[in-house]
């Protein structure tokens, strides 16, 4: 699924706020990561994140 620049910035600030609330990370990561919005945007770009997007 194609998602639009709203929705992806969506996805990724509400995975970031859940990562920076303790959530485990689903992909391996380098240790010089740290910021949660990082960490979030390569979960997105490994297509790993559980959030779906409903339209209507």
């Amino acid at each position: 699924m194609k998602y639009t620049r709203f929705e992806k910035a969506r996805i990724i600030g509400s995975r970031a706020l859940q990562i920076s609330y303790g959530a485990p990370v689903l992909v391996d990561y380098s240790e010089k990561l740290i910021d949660p919005i990082d960490i979030a945007m390569l979960e997105y770009d490994k297509d790993m994140i559980p959030i779906t997007v409903v339209r209507n």
